[in-house]
């Protein structure tokens, strides 16, 4: 069967997934003009520039004006449309990089939400918490006047020095020492991160005391109390940071009294130092062939 060479712009519409519109406007702008005019002067494209026009829905997918295109194609060479082809794949390769780090924050933001919805929220819980890979700040700097809000704002600009390509808009956490735990000054933290996949640093693998409560930013002296009370009474003691968090925030929550802040303070169990009476103890309490062994 003979290939069709010449056809109507309606036809060639419907062959070159566009609309007719769309065709009158390249031609009106001189981007794209039928081959010929037949004597009612409708307009008539040709099979090969099919080839033109794909090339042209390309680029404008690439993020080029109709004007750069235009002037790439009256003055298009191999060479010329080697360098451009090169460029916009580096500017493909930039927008899938974002658009990947985009995808790794929404399924974060998604998860951290989604994991609160069933949650007892009066609960003191401890649990196993597996290491995390976080973007962890240098020791905030609270000398000279400067508060918690001028050290964040050293932690975005040392993140930005030192990972560039990193996705700076994942939300930020506070973390507190051991030391800082233990004589309960709990106003601004030691440091600051934020959880991200590609993150060069951990948050530490461990046993955690874990407990949750409404209200703002910076409102958690309460919480605090009550977990380091859990934990006196509890046999247990503080071994590490602890970590606060808002996962219900401004992104889901109306007003910032409702915020679910989560703060968990990493533990291990007490140990019981052993005097003469306390090995005795142990002893009378084991099996009574054991004892005479």
């Amino acid at each position: 069967m003979k290939k069709k060479e010449i056809f109507s712009i309606s036809d060639f519409a419907k062959f070159a997934r566009t609309t007719r519109d769309t065709l009158l406007h390249y031609d009106k702008i001189g981007l794209l003009s039928p081959v010929s005019r037949g004597d009612n002067n409708y307009r008539y494209y040709s099979n090969g520039q099919l080839g033109i026009f794909n090339m042209i829905r390309t680029l404008r997918t690439f993020g080029m004006s109709l004007a750069e295109i235009k002037r790439l194609k009256n003055n298009r060479t191999p060479t010329l449309v080697d360098m451009i082809l090169d460029n916009q794949i580096k500017h493909l390769d930039e927008r899938i990089n974002n658009l990947l780090h985009t995808r790794k924050l929404l399924h974060l933001l998604k998860t951290t939400i989604h994991a609160q919805l069933d949650i007892d929220e009066k609960a003191i819980t401890v649990e196993f918490r597996p290491a995390e890979a976080i973007v962890l700040g240098e020791l905030n700097d609270y000398s000279r006047g400067r508060d918690d809000y001028d050290a964040m704002l050293s932690f975005y600009y040392d993140c930005h020095e030192k990972y560039p390509d990193f996705d700076l808009n994942y939300p930020v956490w506070g973390m507190f020492s051991e030391e800082r735990i233990r004589r309960r000054d709990l106003v601004w933290p030691d440091r600051f991160y934020f959880y991200n996949p590609d993150g060069y640093d951990k948050k530490l693998a461990g046993l955690y005391v874990t407990g949750y409560a409404r209200g703002g930013y910076g409102r958690t002296y309460g919480l605090y109390a009550r977990l380091l009370d859990y934990i006196d009474a509890n046999g247990l003691e503080i071994c590490g940071p602890a970590y606060e968090e808002y996962p219900l925030n401004e992104i889901c929550v109306l007003e910032e009294k409702n915020y679910l802040l989560r703060i968990m303070i990493m533990v291990r169990e007490k140990k019981v130092k052993k005097t003469p009476e306390t090995v005795k103890k142990q002893d009378n309490t084991l099996p009574q062939k054991l004892q005479r062994d």
